[in-house]
């Protein structure tokens, strides 16, 4: 006799909801063991006195994409040409590319 589809389904929803489960222990063991990498990191920035990540230091728009200016880019032109060499490396945001 076959499997009822509902038996199927109660089957497939508990196994998501094992493997979720997991993905949650996964990611508490893992940031245990991470912590004490953590903590160097956090004392070697203190002591550096460092502020923020930066990528490129050429163009100001592109030393820290989550920090950045959205206009500067396009300080002297809407339209101008992109003239630092990381503006080809470093994408413009999604929203911005969508047309």
């Amino acid at each position: 006799m076959p499997p009822r589809k509902s038996n199927i389904f109660v089957a497939y929803v508990v196994l998501n909801l094992v493997v979720f489960s997991l993905v949650f222990v996964h990611a508490h063991r893992e940031n245990e063991s991470a912590r004490p990498a953590l903590r160097e990191k956090a004392i070697l920035v203190e002591r550096l006195q460092l502020t923020d990540l930066c990528l490129f230091t050429d163009a100001r728009y592109a030393r820290n994409p989550s920090m950045a200016d959205l206009h500067s880019p396009f300080q002297d032109s809407p339209m101008s040409m992109e003239h630092f060499p990381s503006g080809t490396i470093l994408f413009p945001p999604g929203h911005l590319r969508t047309p």
